[in-house]
């Protein structure tokens, strides 16, 4: 399948900003697209504090969406969240060139219109950081429709010889290390098994939300990894190597690494693991009044597993099934409601879970094993507004 006309990026763009969805709009009820109805009033969290902020993207800092004013199915190019760890290095699309070596057969190199003219998939996916949690209230989220092609497909183009174990994607934003006394230039870097490389779902994605892959998002191409957190997709993409030995860089065996207490054979023992696959998580991000009736609003991600139910608590009542968007597909961040009627004026408490089919419930913070990290915060977040009289 060859890139979309202009004219229909135009309208996923336009989607993407905040109207109605361009494609299967009538498959989205109006409540899929949390933008507030005449008449709606937002009711503030009372655990967010003055001083919380949402500024505007700059070169070179982290974003993060103000979650509460999430209006669209898919986030906007802006409103996507950033993290960049050796700056946001400038690539220019005509030298662009993203070499595959290592283990391979057939050494292979594409400019970026050899990339484009290779058949295209698309596909909507969300995720979070790995270090995405309650202190920006999980605002380090963004839910986005990519382009790009197969990264299987490449793989097998350049063959794997059999002694080939571990894929390493090398981005083109270098930094200094200090180590042993040393300071050393080193890219950014994240790895997989091949077996997770040549996952059918895996992309090179050049475009977002039916344009060109913004400067800060990784231009021209970037990795895309559906169902994993988002340091796995490596931005600025320029090579992909395989080797026959795990890769230990920065951010695979120092940073990005959750350390937590687990029983291990019987004996409990402090364990070391690399960020990867998103854990199961919802979180409460938005309540909204209209007559006698508050409208309870979240997101749920994970690692594409199917969902069985998403289920809202207030205060200490019972669990109650909230209502799944219906057009979230596997990878996407998966948008749910649940109507509160005649609320009672006072503070009340209100938290979310989510199940999956196979079994699989979001537990509270508290019944997690024990961290000495923050990466991977996924337990329950309870919320607390004050209703008025």
């Amino acid at each position: 399948m060859k890139p979309e006309s202009p004219e229909r990026r135009k309208l996923l763009k336009k989607a993407a900003g905040g109207s109605a969805l361009a494609i299967g709009a009538a498959a989205f009820p109006n409540w899929l697209l949390p933008a507030m109805a005449q008449g709606e009033i937002l009711v503030p969290f009372s655990d967010v504090p003055d001083t919380f902020r949402v500024l505007p993207v700059r070169p070179n800092s982290t974003h993060y969406q103000d979650t509460s004013k999430i209006s669209s199915f898919y986030s906007t190019n802006e409103d996507f969240y950033l993290v960049q760890h050796y700056g946001q290095p400038e690539i220019d699309n005509s030298q662009y060139q993203l070499n595959v070596t290592g283990l391979v057969d057939k050494p292979l190199s594409f400019s970026l219109e050899q990339l484009r003219s290779r058949p295209n998939i698309e596909k909507d996916v969300g995720f979070e950081c790995g270090g995405n949690g309650a202190r920006l209230f999980h605002g380090l989220v963004g839910n986005a429709k990519w382009r790009g092609v197969s990264l299987r497909d490449i793989l097998q183009e350049a063959g794997i010889k059999p002694e080939g174990k571990e894929v390493v994607f090398f981005g083109a934003d270098i930094g200094e290390e200090e180590l042993r006394g040393r300071t050393v230039q080193t890219a950014f870097a994240r790895s997989m098994s091949l077996e997770d490389a040549m996952n059918e779902n895996n992309m090179l994605a050049f475009e977002m939300n039916g344009e060109a892959l913004p400067h800060y998002h990784g231009k021209p191409v970037r990795l895309l990894v559906p169902g994993w957190y988002g340091v796995a997709n490596v931005k600025w993409l320029t090579q992909i190597h395989i080797q026959d030995t795990r890769y230990m860089g920065r951010f695979m065996g120092r940073d990005y690494v959750t350390l937590k207490r687990e029983e291990v054979g019987g004996q409990e023992r402090w364990v070391e693991n690399s960020v990867t696959k998103m854990n199961l998580k919802s979180t409460i991000v938005r309540v909204t009044k209209m007559g006698s009736t508050h409208k309870i609003t979240g997101f749920v991600l994970n690692d594409g597993t199917p969902l069985e139910s998403v289920e809202v608590k207030i205060d200490n009542g019972p669990w109650q099934r909230a209502t799944l968007d219906p057009a979230a597909s596997q990878f996407t961040w998966k948008l749910f409601q649940f109507e509160w009627d005649n609320a009672q004026p006072g503070e009340h408490t209100l938290v979310s879970r989510v199940t999956d089919v196979n079994g699989n419930v979001q537990r509270p913070a508290d019944e997690l094993p024990e961290r000495a990290s923050y990466w991977e915060e996924f337990g329950q977040f309870p919320r607390t507004i004050t209703i008025e009289a």
